[in-house]
């Protein structure tokens, strides 16, 4: 199960962290944060189409075509895990060193999305407050960790989860019916 775990985790990490690099280099210049979120997400959900073929690769190659739901959940887990983490060290990377003012842009943005979708003044100020407290949330590394962990980790446990649901498989029972 650890090479199979390895394996399917790297190749899901990179693509993930590949594609988060490509939509901040694209979208952050033009602060089109929806247009970059859109794209994050929908690369979560192909990077994480590797936790359901690395579970079945578990099942096939190394199970002689058998899978617990624990067994399937715990190589969607891992893969999960592996995935999230280099998303989350590209990301710290990313964020420290080439856009360390990204939650002064994405704080201005929200606002003024807030402003332009007509927000109340009590809207408004929660906004800001929002904004001021994930400022502050970002100025420690570990928030900064396990928010991007929230961002992530989610979306691989569904796929796992779902992947194990539809990938487990009993062994057969050859044993002949006694009449």
């Amino acid at each position: 199960m650890k090479k199979n775990v390895i394996v399917f985790g790297l190749i899901s990490g990179i693509i993930v962290s590949a594609w988060m690099f490509f939509s901040m280099a694209k979208c952050y210049d033009t602060q089109n944060f929806e247009k970059g979120m859109l794209i994050g997400y929908a690369s979560m959900l192909i990077a994480f189409s590797f936790v359901f073929v690395g579970i079945k690769n578990q099942r096939d190659k190394y199970n002689g075509g058998v899978i617990s739901f624990g067994q399937a959940f715990k190589t969607g887990f891992f893969i999960t895990l592996i995935a999230s983490t280099i998303y989350v060290a590209v990301w710290m990377i990313d964020y420290y060193y080439f856009i360390p003012d990204f939650m002064d842009k994405y704080s201005e943005h929200m606002i003024s999305q807030a402003k332009a979708s007509g927000a109340s003044e009590a809207e408004l100020a929660k906004t800001l407050s929002q904004m001021a407290t994930y400022k502050e949330m970002y100025k420690n590394p570990l928030f900064v960790i396990l928010l991007t962990y929230a961002e992530i980790l989610p979306i691989g446990l569904a796929i796992t989860l779902i992947s194990a649901l539809i990938l487990k498989r009993k062994p057969k029972n050859d044993v002949p019916a006694v009449a």
